[in-house]
This record gives C-alpha cells, structure tokens and sequence, in this order.
C-alpha cells in the first residue's frame, strides 16, 4: 500500500487497518487518499462547543436518574420497572461514554466539565476519569496503538471467536470489581505500601487487555486522581454503610448492578465493532494500517447512537481526527464521504451496522482459527 501523506500540522490524526483490507470489499486500486486533503475538509470542526457539551451530559444524566429512581420506586417487574430500566440504562451509558471526550479534550479546559462527570457518573459508577485518562491516550499513538502495551487492543481476529463471547461475559463481573477495588483496595492500599503499586498498575485503568500495567506516569489531565480515588471509596463506604444499616435497601445495589451490566455489554459490542483487531502486537502498525484497523457505522442516526453514543459510531474518522469533538463527527464523515478525490479507501472502513461488524469479525475469527488448526495439523504430520 502507498503511504499515506502526513504534515507535521496533523497531530490529532491516527490509523488503523479494517476486516476487509483483504476481502472483497477491497478497493480495485491501493491508493490511499491523501490526509492533507482530508484534514483542509474538515480542519474547521476541531472546536468543542462546551453548550452541547453540557446539554447532552446533564439532560441524559438527569433523565438517566431520575429513570433510576422510578424502576427502584416501580413495581417489580412491571411495564413502568421496565420502561424506566431501560432509559436509565440507555441515558446513563451515554452520560458515562464522556469520560471519552474527557480524555481527549485539551489539558487544562473544561475543568468544571470534569468535576461535574465525576460527580454525576464516574463516582457513582466507580469509574472516575482518571481510569481512562493517560491510558486511553497511549492507544492513539503510532508506536503503542495494536502493541502489547496498547490496553484497549486485543487481537480477536487472529483468536478464537470463543474469546469474543467471553469478553462480552466479562461485563457481569466488572461492577462487583470495580465496586471491590475502590472501597476495599483503595483503603488496604494506603495500608500496605507495597500494594499501592500494584493496585495503580493492575487495578487503576479502564482496559480490555486483562494483563495491561498501568505506567506511573500515565497520567494527562487528572493529577488530582488521588482525590477522585478518596471519593469514589466514600461513596461507595456510604452507600454500602446505609444499605447495611436499612437507611437504604439493598435494591439500590441491586439495580445499580443490573444498569452498570447492561452498561458494559453494550459497551463491550462497541468495543468489538470499533476495531478489526488484527494485529497481534509483534510489530507497530503503519498510519494507514491503523486506520483501516478502525470502523465507522453510520448506521440509522436515531438507533446507532444508543449501543455508539457520543460519536463513537464514527470510529475509524475519529482515530484520523482524534482531537475532534464528537458533535463535529458526523459532519467530518459525510464531507469526507462526498469531498476526497477518491473516497474508495475511506469507505472501506465503513459497516452497515453491529450485527454487519460484528459478524465480520467473528467470521475472520473462525477463518484464523481454521487456519492455524490446519498448520498445526500439516506441522504435526510433517514432523
């Protein structure tokens, strides 16, 4: 593949490689289009607008909210229980996704932004932004992106399909964790010296590679992530302390537990249809290899937002752009859909929707795993 034209003005810009580098999607030529010509499309949308910032995080929290607290008022399994669950669920997971613009927004703006999340989702959910501040940084850039040292990469394509369904399932468990690592071993932390290292490197970063170390010095914006750390350890103390006193009943605990899974599912199929997932980790990938590792899913514009809120459905743009704010990506694609002198390499990134991305992967996934029984097989015989 022809390299992709870079400036040195194009910070902001990553890539990544798709499912269908090698299929029949393939664009007949392996021109790649220019990210100059990309970037003067779209270089007037990288200004956040901190009115939509705060108007889509406090409308979906509040409604989210108070949604929880009518499936907790509701009748047990009733038609309003349900309805109610299901817009907490829905709203919150959008409130919460933020925590993605928080790790890329410029240091040092939109602090009460920050402070006002933390209060609203990362506290509550127990998983205050600097869990994902630093760490999800190193995923953007060029030598750790698809690399070992990349936590948010996994190589599902080359793994066996079986590995997918277990990451998914995984969600059950991330809640009572993360509940666990703030109110027990943040406090046995301090404690016990040695384990206050462990705890930042194994305990403290929003990953989906289970053996991701956390560097110490992972950190961008949240040097303050010592008090966001005490806070989340009171709330979860206080909660815990008025559940066991009968102040509150234990169907708060309950209900958080149901909203924070059905959270993390739908975050989890994100995730997998974010990616192609290729890589194995063995060499850094090239800006055009990354790029066309990366998937946007357009999709229906009022269904496609609920399971990749916040721009998230506009990945593979977003990793060319990763400065953008997400309100401006919708834009960014479809001028650049209609504005590159050849737009077929652009495309290529492009799914139907979740079931279409996901199904791809899955389907690369079984033809990996067949393909490495059949070379263990002809290895074990030639031997």
């Amino acid at each position: 593949m022809k390299e992709i034209e870079t400036s040195n003005t194009q910070q902001e810009t990553g890539v990544e490689q798709t499912p269908e580098a090698e299929s029949a999607d393939k664009p007949e030529t392996e021109e790649a289009f220019s990210l100059r010509e990309a970037h003067s499309l779209v270089s007037d949308l990288m200004t956040p607008n901190p009115w939509i910032y705060w108007t889509d995080f406090l409308f979906n929290s509040i409604v989210g909210w108070a949604a929880f607290i009518t499936a907790l008022l509701s009748p047990l399994f009733s038609l309003i229980q349900i309805g109610a669950y299901g817009i907490a669920v829905l709203t919150l997971y959008r409130a919460a996704i933020f925590v993605h613009e928080l790790a890329h927004l410029k240091q040092g703006t939109f602090k009460r932004f920050r402070i006002a999340w933390n209060c609203v989702c990362g506290v509550p959910f127990m998983i205050p932004s600097f869990t994902y501040d630093g760490v999800h940084n190193d995923h953007h850039r060029r030598d750790v992106y698809g690399m070992h040292q990349d936590g948010e990469y996994l190589p599902f394509a080359t793994r066996k399909p079986f590995e997918m369904v277990v990451y998914v399932l995984l969600s059950f468990l991330i809640p009572p964790v993360l509940l666990m690592r703030f109110l027990v071993l943040t406090p046995l932390s301090y404690l016990i010296p040695p384990l206050r290292k462990i705890v930042w490197e194994r305990a403290s970063s929003l990953t989906i590679d289970p053996t991701y170390k956390r560097a110490e010095n992972a950190i961008r914006n949240d040097h303050n992530w010592r008090q966001q750390e005490l806070a989340t350890f009171l709330f979860a103390f206080a909660v815990v302390s008025l559940i066991g006193l009968e102040v509150l009943p234990l169907d708060v605990l309950v209900l958080w537990y149901l909203v924070a899974v059905m959270v993390f599912i739908l975050n989890s199929l994100r995730t997998l249809a974010a990616h192609a997932y290729r890589n194995p980790g063995e060499k850094p990938m090239s800006h055009a290899e990354q790029y066309l590792d990366s998937i946007n899913v357009p999709g229906n514009p009022l269904i496609t937002p609920l399971w990749a809120p916040v721009g998230l459905r506009f990945h593979a743009t977003h990793h060319l752009f990763m400065n953008m704010p997400y309100h401006n990506l919708g834009k960014a694609q479809r001028r650049l859909v209609n504005g590159l002198s050849d737009n077929r390499l652009y495309l290529t990134t492009v799914r139907k929707g979740l079931w279409d991305a996901l199904k791809r992967i899955w389907h690369e996934s079984e033809q990996a795993t067949a393909a490495a029984a059949v070379k263990k097989h002809v290895t074990k015989n030639g031997n």
